[in-house]
């Protein structure tokens, strides 16, 4: 007798999503969905709004990355206005940026994923989790309580509010960052970054071996990518072309301003989510698993994929040798982990670059800005992938249209279509418990959706 099984909540996720997969007469997977129901409704509620204060609002669309909808947010408004941030407006934006980064993959690896890596999908539910992993290994657990409160706490003192931020303004930045302020920024940054090696050396070592065949069979499926590269096609979580790259990594390049030329929204009838896809590729939208047509991913597997280098030497080291083991592109899902600890690696060390630099402390970081009418797309890396804001402004700089594709988006096809591969080959004449159903549900952690 055919049978659904429900997934619900999805566990260990930032957002809330739940899972259906639907059996056949014989107990084989026919179906599967990824439920995701939140309301999509910040589009509509700032319009009308005064374009300089929506930084201030959309910041409230996630509570894990609210400095990324916070910088695209002010990015998008700076070209309606016409409006041109001094140098150091920018890199004050790009550190905050780019120390966000760092705090929130050490709060997915270790918070959420890492208990699928220390305990394993077989343990019991009830010590699955963060408090599971402390009790398996306590010194460990308190290196990352620490670490993460360090990295959140740099946002907090300089910038006022880790949560939520008002910091970046239109037209620049809304306070100078002072020298005390950047030696003592610059001192707990190198301590994070130690970590962040330690971090990748404990995985690469001790956790990921034991599942490599998990890493490279679970939720396995062949699709294109997409992420921001700079001028000479390197990584840049903050400012640069869009590329876009296909399964048989062949990729093309274009202008965040252009986004709508070269992907499509889909709107499935089961999701209030938008499904992004790949339209400058002429196929159309399909989540046939054996054929998908324009899907892409993002997040950071996505960003090392389409990347051809990494402008910092730990970090470089480190996709070399990922590269070197998993080739390019690379297209086992559980990778996202091991890709998410090169990312720790270069956000810190970038970090540590603006840090070093004594121009970062001038105190020229903001310049006058006049409401006028415009468009503008902000568009960066958030760390769940390409975050677009896309936004029209009147006369008086009233919000009259918005458009967002936010990191997690991307990613909602390619988690129905690892779901679907996850639960066939793991799913068979009706046998599941509750090993099975946590091993599906990794297929989507590892896109920390």
């Amino acid at each position: 007798m055919a049978e659904v099984i429900t997934i619900s909540p999805l566990t260990r996720i930032e957002g809330h999503a739940s899972i259906e997969i639907q059996l056949d007469d014989q107990g084989e997977v026919r179906d599967s969905k990824v439920h995701i129901m939140s309301l999509r409704g910040f589009e509509k509620f700032i319009e009308g709004k005064p374009a300089e204060e929506v930084p201030r609002i959309v910041n409230r669309i996630c509570g894990i990355c609210p400095w990324h909808h916070h910088l695209a947010a002010n990015k998008a408004v700076d070209l309606c206005f016409q409006a041109s941030p001094p140098p150091v407006g920018q890199k004050l934006r790009e550190l905050m940026h780019t120390i966000a980064h760092a705090e929130d993959k050490l709060l997915h690896f270790f918070f959420l994923a890492a208990a699928d890596f220390v305990l394993g999908p077989d343990a019991d539910y009830q010590a699955r989790n963060l408090i599971g992993v402390a009790k398996a290994n306590p010194e460990l657990a308190r290196k990352v309580v620490r670490m993460r409160s360090k990295a959140k706490m740099l946002l907090e003192r300089f910038a006022g509010k880790a949560i939520h931020p008002v910091a970046a303004v239109t037209g620049g930045f809304a306070k100078p960052l002072s020298e005390d302020d950047r030696q003592e920024m610059l001192k707990e940054m190198r301590e994070i970054l130690d970590f962040a090696l330690f971090t990748m050396d404990f995985a690469k070592n001790q956790l990921f071996p034991q599942y490599l065949e998990t890493i490279q069979s679970l939720g396995l499926i062949t699709t294109g990518f997409i992420g921001t590269v700079g001028s000479r096609g390197e990584l840049n979580l903050y400012d640069g072309n869009i590329r876009l790259m296909k399964p048989d990594g062949s990729c093309h390049e274009f202008d965040a301003q252009d986004y709508a030329d070269h992907l499509g929204e889909h709107v499935e009838p089961y999701s209030y989510a938008k499904f992004p896809y790949a339209r400058s590729w002429g196929e159309g939208f399909s989540l046939d698993l054996d054929q998908p047509r324009g899907i892409y991913r993002s997040n950071c597997l996505a960003r090392l994929n389409v990347a051809e280098s990494i402008q910092t030497p730990r970090a470089q080291d480190e996709l070399q040798e990922f590269r070197e083991r998993f080739g390019r592109p690379a297209q086992a899902t559980l990778l996202y982990h091991w890709a998410r600890l090169i990312e720790e690696i270069y956000a810190c060390e970038h970090a540590i670059e603006f840090l070093e630099d004594p121009e970062i402390t001038n105190p020229e970081v903001r310049r006058a800005a006049e409401p006028k009418a415009g468009r503008g797309v902000g568009c960066l890396e958030a760390p769940r992938g390409t975050l677009i804001h896309d936004y029209s402004t009147d006369e008086n700089g009233l919000i009259t249209r918005a458009n967002m594709i936010v990191g997690t988006t991307h990613n909602i096809g390619p988690m129905n279509l690892s779901v679907r591969q996850a639960a066939q080959s793991l799913i068979k004449a009706g046998d599941v418990d509750e090993a099975v159903l946590n091993t599906i549900e990794m297929a989507v952690r590892a896109y920390d959706p």
